[in-house]
């Protein structure tokens, strides 16, 4: 039965946040998104403080997607309906709430495999250019070490943040990669410019420090904390700026999409890129198949004469 209790939205939404974090344990980025998904479908539902989370109903839910997210691409509504959907399970949980508000939620119809990957894909020429940026940066081995997990790895983001010293086995020339979201591991072959250009960075230029994170702060006032998901990608922007190489979306996801495409290239099966790369679905894997124009142009048929 749901408790009518006139709240706070900032206690609420908090308190959501703590629960993704402690229950769920989603990133603190990805937390925040859902979040502040969380508070604008709030606000927008039950107006100013104090609020009555019990009074939202299903057409509460239908009409807001319907207005906010008018023009949006279909990716970018199913990350706001999963947010969403956790804030409404969350709050039945808590007992805010007795009715499926998820439920309410339309289905979001997507053209399968109807778009490239959105960061681009470098040029071999590109990529030596970005690389070779680093040495115009303050930190340049830090940020060649971090720019080339990206392109050697094909890490995210919050890979690369996560990067701990333990999960490198020199000796045996592999790298340990876990997912946060899922908590599943794989163990990937490291490569030997990866490998030196992390040890050149801890060598010459890593604080002194008991973090067991590789990458970390170099300003005073943070020196040796782990830096985040958002700092290696500005690492990466800021390489992208230095270089004059212009990319769509978000600058770190490029290498992690150049070098799947480069992987389907030299003829690496799906399954290989998908279980290398991390995708838990084959799907999407299947977009960089795309991107092999060559290869399609061989295996393309010739399109039959019509005959009378």
């Amino acid at each position: 039965m749901t408790v009518h209790i006139p709240w706070l939205l900032d206690v609420v939404v908090a308190a959501f946040e703590q629960h993704l974090h402690d229950a769920r344990g989603l990133r603190d980025s990805t937390s925040a998104a859902y979040a502040r998904h969380a508070r604008r479908f709030s606000r927008a539902a039950l107006g100013a403080d104090p609020i009555d989370i019990g009074r939202l109903a299903p057409s509460d839910v239908l009409e807001y997607i319907i207005r906010s997210t008018e023009g949006l691409h279909p990716k970018t509504v199913l990350s706001i309906e999963a947010a969403l959907r956790s804030f409404f399970r969350f709050l039945r949980v808590e007992g805010l709430s007795d009715g499926r508000l998820e439920d309410a939620l339309p289905s979001v119809a997507q053209r399968r495999f109807a778009s490239l990957p959105r960061g681009g894909i470098l040029t071999e020429e590109e990529l030596a250019r970005l690389l070779a940026s680093a040495a115009a940066s303050k930190y340049p081995a830090r940020d060649r070490a971090i720019v080339t997990c990206f392109a050697g790895l094909g890490l995210r983001p919050g890979d690369v943040a996560d990067l701990r010293l333990d999960d490198i086995d020199w000796r045996a020339g592999t790298l340990r990669v876990v997912a946060h979201k899922t908590r599943r591991e794989r163990v990937l072959p490291l490569p030997r410019e990866v490998g030196r250009a992390i040890v050149a960075y801890i060598r010459t230029e890593r604080p002194k420090t008991s973090e067991r994170r590789v990458f970390v702060h170099h300003r005073e006032q943070v020196r040796g904390g782990p830096l985040t998901s958002r700092d290696v990608s500005r690492v990466v922007a800021e390489a992208l700026r230095r270089a004059d190489i212009v990319v769509p979306g978000r600058g770190a996801y490029v290498l992690r999409h150049t070098l799947a495409s480069r992987m389907v290239r030299r003829g690496t099966s799906l399954k290989e890129v998908a279980d290398f790369m991390g995708h838990r679905s084959l799907e999407t894997t299947m977009v960089y198949a795309k991107l092999d124009l060559p290869a399609l142009r061989e295996v393309a048929l010739p399109w039959p004469e019509v005959t009378p």
